[in-house]
């Protein structure tokens, strides 16, 4: 009986530890192909969704430069000597230039975004400061004081572009 019972451990035991050491390489191989897997549909994806990425860059970049105070008094001209009223135009134009490419904040990273907005906020601050200047009575004299400004500092959406360049050297 125990002839038996040692003649079935002697061929029981190698097939365990050889079941055992299969299961293992197999589960091994099994996870390292999964991570394969994953890498490659990252890889993929990254793939697909660059060309979006970069599109939804370049509008941005075309925002700041919209609404870089420089170009966008060239662009809207005072229609009247109310600087209130050219000083709501320039706000509401800011505005909109922004709220048209809203949906592409989900293509940019957050600090971006936020530098962005932080730049488009800046913009309108400038304006506004320079209406509650007692020196300006008319959109002429608006319009000139936000030039005096930009002549002594460098417009909000440069830094707002700078981030952006920052940001897309990092795809390649």
């Amino acid at each position: 009986m125990t002839d038996n019972i040692l003649e079935i451990l002697q061929y029981s035991i190698p097939a365990l530890v050889s079941g055992f050491v299969a299961y293992y390489f197999f589960n091994t191989y099994v996870h390292s192909e999964n991570r394969r897997q994953k890498i490659e549909l990252i890889r993929d994806k990254k793939k697909e969704i660059l060309p979006i990425r970069l599109q939804a860059y370049e509008r941005m970049t075309l925002v700041m430069e919209r609404i870089n105070p420089s170009k966008l008094l060239i662009r809207i001209t005072p229609t009247s000597g109310d600087k209130e009223l050219y000083k709501q135009k320039l706000l509401i134009n800011i505005e909109q230039e922004f709220e048209h490419n809203l949906s592409q904040q989900i293509y940019v990273s957050e600090g971006c975004w936020t530098a962005l907005v932080a730049a488009k906020n800046a913009t309108s601050r400038m304006i506004v400061s320079s209406y509650k200047d007692n020196n300006v009575a008319s959109s002429q004299e608006l319009r000139e004081a936000i030039l005096k400004k930009m002549i002594e500092t460098a417009p909000p959406s440069n830094t707002g572009i700078a981030f952006i360049k920052e940001e897309v050297k990092e795809f390649f």
